[in-house]
C-alpha cells in the first residue's frame, strides 16, 4: 500500500499575531481541528500491526521510518457514531503529545485553517457532538458549521498515556517483518 505524507506550512512566530494556525480534519459528519504546532505529519491510510493486550481504540502500532508508533482510532477513543468505517481510506495524524509521538486514526483530512485567537470560544459545559466537554479546547464557526479544536493531550488520559509509554512497541513484529516460512 502506497504511503502518502504531507509537509506541513507552519507561518512564522512573527507574523499573524492573534492567529492559531489548525490542522482542519472530520470523523463522520463532525469537523475537528488540532494546534498545528503538535502535528508531526499526515499519512495516508498504512498497515496497523494489532498490539495484544492494548485498549480497544489502540488500532496497533506503525512502522513510520524506523519509528514504532502507536496508533488510535480517534472515533473509538471519543465513542463517535460508526456509520462505515473503510480503513483503505482513513488518515493517520502523526501528533507529538508530550515527549511521545502518536498516530490518530481520521475519515479525512482538510487543510491548515488560520483562526483568530478572539474567535475561538471556550468549551460550552454541555456535551457537544457525543463528545465530553475535558476534550475540547474551545469551539468556533467556519462557513457556517462548528469547528470543534480538540485537546489531545485530554483525549488520552493520564493513564492511559503512561500505559501507552510504559508499552514496549519496538518488542511487536510488524506485518512486513514478519516471514511465513
Amino acid at each position: 500500500m502506497a504511503e502518502t505524507t504531507y509537509e506541513l506550512e507552519r507561518i512564522e512566530d512573527d507574523e499573524d499575531d492573534g492567529v492559531v494556525q489548525l490542522v482542519g480534519f472530520g470523523i463522520g459528519k463532525e469537523r475537528f481541528g488540532v494546534d498545528i504546532l503538535t502535528v508531526q505529519e499526515i499519512i495516508r491510510s498504512t498497515e496497523v500491526t494489532p498490539v495484544p493486550n492494548s485498549p480497544s481504540f489502540v488500532e496497533g502500532v506503525i512502522n513510520l521510518r524506523g519509528d514504532i508508533i502507536p496508533v488510535i482510532d480517534l472515533r473509538k477513543r471519543l465513542s463517535l457514531y460508526l456509520e462505515s468505517n473503510d480503513i483503505e481510506k482513513n488518515w493517520v495524524l502523526i501528533l507529538r503529545i508530550g515527549n511521545r509521538v502518536v498516530g490518530f486514526i481520521v475519515d479525512n483530512v482538510s487543510e491548515v485553517l488560520k483562526i483568530a485567537e478572539d474567535d475561538i470560544d471556550p468549551p460550552p459545559n454541555i456535551v457537544i457532538a457525543g463528545l465530553e466537554n475535558q476534550y475540547i479546547r474551545g469551539v468556533c464557526e467556519i462557513d457556517n458549521k462548528l469547528l470543534i479544536i480538540l485537546d489531545f493531550e485530554s483525549v488520552l488520559f493520564n493513564e492511559e498515556y503512561y500505559a501507552l509509554k510504559d508499552m514496549d512497541f519496538d518488542e511487536v513484529k510488524l506485518i512486513e517483518e514478519v516471514t511465513v516460512e
